[in-house]
């Protein structure tokens, strides 16, 4: 049953029937862009480092390591970043808000007593919110690839624990946007826990049956402790400087020129 509009209707954009609809979802997907961005303006964050992992590991579960030592390497990068002399917020670490590896990037931001961000997304299941988001920091989407946009769009380096099949994804997209040049700046990527990796994702076969060029197999790296983490972040970042303006990553149209 069509649900009826009021005999004197609210002007379009205060319209929640018609927000609601098929026809406003550009609307809807716009708005997934312009409210974190108005946020980062608002709070000057100029960059990220992006956390990626499984909701599902805790420091109780059997690859309980991660959870703590991604946890240690926030709090690390976070007490590292608020060091910076910028008048903007620099590698702020950011994750996709919800539980396991994600919870433990923002409790290490606050155990830094620093901010983090959380790109969150609405899921039937497994994922909500966790206690340690900042809150102004702290964002809803319904769209996937909205959410994707996000990750990268800020993202000045990426630090993936091992997870299932949204990691897996999330570690794909970046290295493909990578691979094919098609973002302007190199994101660093550090692959933690390379015992892991190895197992799931046999990278040297990919290249042995040709499937990617050899040379792709540099576009990432192995690390296993915090310390290592840190310390290659910190060799691979370019230093920080003093606009306050967010830092986003550009996309290459073609020979030159980005959007």
């Amino acid at each position: 049953m069509t649900e009826k509009r009021p005999a004197t209707a609210p002007v379009a954009y205060l319209d929640e029937i018609f927000l609601g609809s098929d026809e406003a979802r550009p609307l809807r997907i716009l708005s997934e862009y312009l409210e974190p961005l108005q946020a980062f303006r608002r709070a000057h964050i100029r960059s990220t480092i992006v956390f990626f992992g499984s909701a599902r590991l805790t420091s109780e579960s059997p690859l309980g390591r991660y959870y703590d030592e991604a946890r240690e390497l926030s709090r690390l990068i976070t007490q590292w970043a608020m060091s910076l002399s910028s008048r903007a917020h620099h590698y702020v670490v950011c994750s996709g808000g919800g539980g396991g590896i994600m919870e433990a990037a923002n409790r290490g931001a606050v155990d830094a007593g620093g901010r983090s961000v959380a790109l969150n997304i609405s899921l039937p299941h497994e994922q909500r919110p966790n206690p340690y988001v900042t809150p102004e920091l702290n964002f809803e989407f319904h769209y996937f690839f909205m959410r994707k946009l996000w990750f990268a769009h800020l993202a000045h380096a990426l630090v993936v624990f091992p997870g299932g099949f949204g990691t897996l994804d999330e570690l794909s997209e970046i290295l493909m946007l990578t691979q094919t040049r098609k973002l302007e700046r190199r994101i660093p990527i550090l692959l933690y826990g390379p015992g892991y990796w190895n197992e799931v994702v046999n990278f040297e076969a990919l290249a042995r049956h040709g499937m990617i060029e050899r040379e792709d197999l540099a576009l990432f790296e192995f690390v296993d402790t915090p310390a290592l983490a840190l310390a290659r972040l910190q060799a691979l970042l370019a230093p920080a400087d003093s606009d306050d303006a967010p830092a986003f990553a550009h996309s290459r149209t073609g020979e030159s020129g980005d959007s």
